[in-house]
């Protein structure tokens, strides 16, 4: 699997956990309003708020390449169409790296939710109180705000030698090829 593929799978697997947890939120917020730390004001507001958020960056996050799949008029690579689509006047890749900002933000911003489940003894059916589901889960929240800002193009960390001659991430179509930009070739 190539590096922009890779990332693309990424970022729709993200955007499927983020509009999972979105939908969550505002079905099911008794839930999440356990687990809420109690210095947090207008906890069932912002639980409504944080779902209508999770959903946001999830279809802004994928928006772009969903916007080429449709309006494309060949089959090349989703990133390849994309560069200069606007919609609402919104250059989409733009958006794409401001949702995973605002996702990796957001992963930071509910940790303290999780650690209060975590070390609260709150049950929440459907869930696990024990440390098989709270360590791992407590864990990979560092890891979720990686990936939100990896899949989005904000950064390449650990892949930076990913680049191509033309400096970008290898999620955007390099106008030249190796061939034609080297003369010895």
């Amino acid at each position: 699997m190539s590096f922009p593929n890779a990332r693309a799978v990424m970022r729709w697997i993200l955007a499927a956990f983020f509009a999972a947890g979105g939908v969550a939120h505002l079905l099911v917020p008794a839930a999440f309003l356990k687990i809420t730390p109690d210095w947090v004001p207008f906890a069932p507001q912002v639980i409504f708020m944080t779902g209508l958020c999770e959903l946001a960056g999830a279809a802004a996050l994928v928006l772009d390449d969903v916007w080429s799949m449709i309006f494309s008029e060949n089959r090349r690579r989703a990133s390849d169409r994309v560069r200069g689509q606007t919609f609402f006047g919104i250059e989409l890749r733009s958006l794409r790296s401001w949702a995973g900002i605002a996702l990796a933000v957001y992963a930071v911003c509910v940790w303290p939710a999780n650690f209060k489940h975590a070390f609260g003894g709150i049950d929440i059916p459907h869930l696990s109180s024990s440390w098989w589901y709270h360590a791992p889960r407590l864990a990979m929240q560092p890891v979720i705000v990686w990936w939100a800002l990896f899949c989005s193009g904000v950064v390449d960390w650990p892949f930076s030698d990913a680049r191509d001659e033309c400096g970008h991430d290898g999620d955007v179509f390099c106008e030249s090829s190796s061939s034609e930009s080297d003369p010895t070739a």
